[in-house]
């Protein structure tokens, strides 16, 4: 088998609004593989994923800066890892229509997401949003990405994007593509929202208390959790005392994350507590941990130039990874260079 370099590679669209669910759920994870220093680490903002539905082009722009900032702000150095604009890079486009004669229809139909967005609407939906996964898996690919961190609800996009290295090495009698390895890991992978345990922390929730946002400030931060739904029981001693009480386990696990702390040590510590007390813990706990994130992502979007600057950096370095890629893809193709 072909030995790969250890890379990371994850992405973030720039749809607006980065919430506690993308921090613990994905930016946290990025941050831990890049102190690690046993892998590159290459963190991504989709803007090229982001207009498979329509766009305004200023709040594009803007999100992807704000996108970058929470990036940094979070954790993300500039130096240590590459951070990029996926636009830069037309390596990722350039791979994707390879990926797209690679990846067969039947494939792309039966994505749950696919699924999900377009419904009843499929006809009118755009092609890039049933394309999306090739495009993803060329994001990954492009850079013989070894690992990626992701979501549970991303989990099927990377077994495609298995799918299309393995159909890519095979047809052309290659072992040029890795097999990358999805990473789920963490207590708090998916957050919930504030308002209703079972639903997905989500920044297109029409109601606002329902998530927690990275760019609010302190006292909207405690507010929030302060208000969160709960019920009138205490808190129970182990987790399995959390079954059947989606809202209550959803503001555990925050707990567990933001802490660092497993959710059986959590328990254990607050036993019997009330949730009053247990949501005002909480808030403090994550003002503590998140309001230096929103102040640092202010001072950082007060100098889009310079946001600008670090994305232009990211492309350079990106390219000297893609760009050989890409060449060899061609070459492998049969594609005259």
């Amino acid at each position: 088998m072909a030995e790969f370099t250890p890379r990371v590679f994850s992405g973030i669209q720039p749809s607006g609004g980065l919430t506690l669910g993308n921090y613990l759920g994905a930016i946290t994870k990025f941050v831990d593989w890049q102190d690690r220093g046993t892998h590159e680490t290459i963190y991504c903002m989709v803007d090229l994923h982001a207009i498979t539905v329509p766009q305004e082009p200023a709040t594009l722009a803007h999100n992807t800066r704000e996108l970058c900032a929470g990036f940094l702000a979070a954790g993300i150095d500039p130096e240590r890892s590459i951070l990029v604009n996926q636009s830069q890079v037309p390596e990722h486009a350039q791979l994707a229509w390879i990926f797209n004669c690679v990846a067969r229809m039947g494939w792309m139909n039966r994505m749950t997401q696919w699924k999900d967005k377009a419904g009843k609407n499929a006809e009118k939906a755009s092609l890039g949003l049933l394309a999306y996964p090739a495009l993803m898996a060329a994001d990954i690919l492009i850079y013989h990405a070894t690992h990626v961190p992701i979501g549970d609800d991303q989990k099927q996009h990377l077994e495609l994007t298995r799918d299309i290295a393995t159909k890519f090495n095979h047809d052309y009698g290659v072992e040029f593509f890795p097999l990358t390895e999805p990473v789920i890991e963490g207590v708090a992978t998916r957050v919930m929202s504030l308002k209703d345990g079972t639903k997905k922390m989500s920044k297109s929730d029409p109601v606002d208390a329902s998530r927690i946002n990275l760019t609010d400030d302190a006292d909207t931060i405690a507010r929030k959790f302060r208000k969160a739904k709960t019920d009138p029981d205490p808190l129970p001693g182990e987790a399995a005392g959390l079954d059947d009480r989606p809202d209550v386990r959803n503001l555990v696990n925050i707990y567990a994350a933001l802490s660092g702390h497993g959710v059986d040590a959590v328990l254990a510590e607050k036993a019997g507590g009330q949730l009053g007390h247990f949501k005002q813990d909480l808030a403090d706990l994550a003002v503590e941990k998140l309001a230096p994130i929103s102040s640092e992502m202010a001072r950082l979007m007060a100098d889009p130039a310079e946001i600008d600057r670090i994305l232009a950096r990211g492309a350079a370095r990106a390219r000297k990874i893609t760009a050989p890629i890409l060449a060899r893809t061609y070459e492998i193709v049969g594609m005259v260079r």
